[in-house]
């Protein structure tokens, strides 16, 4: 596995991260930097095409909305096209959502036979949907993205699938192409742990021989694990007075010595690797705990006290 932009991986050195979304393309929509826009085309749903109803309004209809009918409407850019922008931020959780378009409020649009990002789909009660829609994944394929996965050998497969806990172990969105040496693809991935295996020939699943950390999964078996982590930069400013000032929280297990800050000009700043997810921390100044005053996000912990947090994504 080949690393890019700064990636942690646990079996290497510390390396620090940074996470830039170039684009992904496919259809029914595309991601441009931290923005993601849906484009209906009704070109690509012959049951919309052909019922020989006008089209009022479209709107985008998904797991993220309660595959709501009416809610997201959709702009007018041309006679077939309608398209709608929606900033990441809104994707809360994986980003990893299912989702259809749907024409005056009750006729849902089926793809055509030629997309590759198409599932069977069920709404939030549980109904099974008339046929199928898209799906998004939070990590994609791109030659510019910041994790290379490589598989040697091989040579004779016909085909080489990646799948793992980033794109819910599907078996068919991520093809590996063919090297002088074997197999390889490169995906754009946001911090996080994540399990992988590799398919040959869609029945051989096995592990990254490359990689040496493993987990033992529900089968039996074992999936390569890899941690992508992001440089955090701690900063307190002011205080140029103190002489010593640690950096504590639930990374380091509250530890009162191990995070030493340095002074930089007028601050006091420690950077540290994190995987995503939510921390609490505070900051020990001349031995007195203080929350971080420029950060005003806090919650209690389960002693009653109050931690500053940080959002690592």
């Amino acid at each position: 596995m080949t690393v890019k932009n700064k990636i942690l991986l646990p079996f290497l050195g510390l390396l620090f991260l940074t996470i830039t979304i170039s684009s992904q393309n496919k259809k029914g929509y595309k991601i441009e930097g931290k923005n993601v826009t849906f484009i209906f085309n009704v070109n690509d749903y012959p049951n919309i095409k052909n019922n020989g109803d006008p089209i009022e309004y479209v709107c985008v209809s998904g797991e993220f909305n309660e595959w709501a009918k009416d809610r997201w409407k959709m702009n007018k850019v041309s006679d077939t096209i309608y398209e709608l922008h929606k900033d990441l931020s809104v994707f809360t959780s994986d980003f990893d959502w299912e989702f259809k378009f749907i024409v005056n409020g009750y006729h849902w649009a089926e793809p055509s036979d030629d997309f590759e990002n198409i599932v069977d789909a069920r709404d939030y009660k549980g109904h099974r949907l008339m046929s199928y829609n898209l799906k998004l994944y939070s990590a994609f394929a791109t030659d510019y993205g910041n994790v290379t996965f490589k598989l040697k050998g091989y040579k004779d497969a016909e085909q080489v699938i990646l799948s793992g806990t980033f794109n819910r172990w599907d078996e068919s969105g991520f093809k590996m192409k063919p090297t002088e040496n074997g197999w390889e693809v490169t995906l754009q991935l946001k911090p996080d742990i994540y399990q992988y295996k590799f398919i040959v020939d869609k029945h051989l699943w096995i592990i990254d021989p490359q990689n040496p950390s493993k987990v033992e999964n529900e089968y039996g078996g074992y999936n390569s694990v890899l941690d992508v982590q992001k440089k955090v930069t701690f900063k307190l400013c002011d205080y140029l007075d103190a002489k010593t000032v640690i950096l504590s929280g639930d990374f380091n297990d509250w530890s009162e010595e191990d995070y030493k800050m340095t002074q930089v000009e007028d601050c006091w700043v420690f950077n540290k690797n994190l995987s995503g997810g939510k921390y609490q921390y505070k900051f020990i100044v001349d031995g007195k705990w203080i929350t971080d005053p420029a950060n005003s996000i806090k919650e209690y912990d389960n002693d009653g006290n109050i931690n500053s947090v940080c959002m690592v994504k």
